[in-house]
């Protein structure tokens, strides 16, 4: 059982490492930093925007219009945060006693 805990705190973890990049490519993106026509940036750009968006977009639906500003990641981050607290806080520790 340890073993799925420990497997689950990975995924969390490198899911969370996943949203910052996608954050972070979005604005070199926008800000023109990144070779918006060369094929590496654009697979980069796609992979990451298929693995964030299908939790980002509920989220998105929910928050007002804040105008250019986009929320809804640090709100993905800040719920994986109590995932992953109520996961090594509360489950693991009953799970393993």
């Amino acid at each position: 059982m340890l073993a799925l805990i420990q497997t689950v705190l990975l995924a969390l973890d490198i899911y969370w490492w996943i949203i910052i990049l996608s954050a972070v490519f979005s604005w070199l993106y926008a800000f023109n930093v990144v070779n918006s026509r060369n094929e590496v940036v654009g697979m980069i750009g796609n992979f990451l925007f298929r693995a964030t968006e299908p939790a980002l977009r509920p989220i998105r639906r929910v928050l007002p219009d804040l105008g250019g500003l986009d929320i809804s990641p640090i709100i993905l981050l800040l719920l994986l945060f109590f995932v992953r607290q109520l996961i090594v806080t509360t489950i693991a520790p009953a799970l393993l006693a």
